[in-house]
């Protein structure tokens, strides 16, 4: 069967399905439809409607009636969703349908999709995004990994999107992102306590040079503004994230202080709905430190 042909769907609309809906343009959206749960609150409805109406895409008023005739699902939701997507999914899903699972979850919890998938017929894929999605739209670099990667990878390639075959079972490619992401979203928070508390001390031109001085290709202030304005737009989907990363070490009985601790950072920051720019926050570093440090000072954990 021609690409062409295949209908695909995608379980969620928020910003990973728009930019891969948008990077194909006017190339698949008459083979693309979409369902997403804001549709059942009065207060989001209208936002995804008019996503769907905006990428010239069909909207579903339900996960059955998206599901039960497509070929190509990608589950694009939040990592404290992604297997209660599957387990939904996974009765309605046609045999041989592919099930792309993007979000950002610990190993165990991508092998408890997997089951309820395979056990229903379809063919479950393991994905992890391995870059910012907003910038590459569908080239966004993918690594994928399960039974059916490589079939898998010839359609994805087709529609087309950048993928990378990790050999090895459900859970394999997974595992790359969430170790990467301790690091990752920890420089994110460590960058924000560091930065907060030197602006707050009247210490932020010392301390920042003396990191320039000792690190010279690491540049201090601009990866400040970057991780800010990444924790202030995504925190609390992070957060949730770093959930699955923590689940993910308890796994393999390791300690998870500071995944624990970079949640709680990126929750904090994520949830004071905060909307400045790369441009803003850098033209009023000391003042947006100031602001944000006084927002959070009296939250709990």
């Amino acid at each position: 069967m021609s690409i062409d042909s295949y209908s695909i769907a995608f379980i969620g609309l928020g910003e990973a399905a728009s930019s891969i809906i948008s990077g194909w343009g006017n190339l698949r959206n008459n083979q693309i439809k979409a369902y997403d749960i804001k549709l059942h609150k009065v207060e989001t409805k209208e936002e995804i409607l008019a996503r769907a109406k905006e990428l010239n895409i069909h909207i579903k008023a339900s996960m059955q009636e998206l599901v039960k005739d497509s070929d190509l699902i990608f589950s694009t939701v939040t990592a404290d969703q992604a297997l209660k997507v599957a387990r939904e999914s996974c009765q309605f899903i046609k045999d041989g349908a592919y099930f792309f699972d993007l979000n950002a979850c610990a190993p165990s919890s991508k092998k408890s999709a997997f089951e309820s998938i395979e056990t229903n017929g379809g063919w479950y894929l393991d994905v992890a995004v391995m870059a910012p999605i907003y910038a590459k739209k569908n080239l966004v670099p993918l690594l994928i990994s399960g039974d059916k990667a490589f079939q898998a990878h010839a359609l994805l390639e087709k529609l087309p999107m950048d993928v990378k075959i990790i050999e090895g079972p459900v859970g394999k490619a997974s595992t790359i992102k969430m170790v990467r992401s301790i690091m990752v979203k920890g420089l994110e928070a460590l960058t924000a306590e560091c930065a907060l508390a030197a602006v707050e001390a009247d210490v932020l031109d010392e301390v920042f040079n003396s990191l320039s001085a000792e690190h010279p290709h690491f540049d201090i202030i601009k990866h400040s503004i970057y991780n800010f304005e990444r924790s202030i737009s995504h925190g609390k989907r992070r957060a949730e994230e770093l959930k699955e990363v923590s689940k993910m070490l308890e796994d393999l009985r390791l300690a998870n202080h500071m995944s624990k601790a970079t949640a709680v950072w990126q929750s904090n920051i994520g949830s004071l709905g905060k909307t400045n720019s790369n441009s803003e926050i850098k033209e009023n570093f000391v003042s947006f430190a100031k602001q944000l440090s006084s927002e959070l000072r009296d939250r709990k954990e």
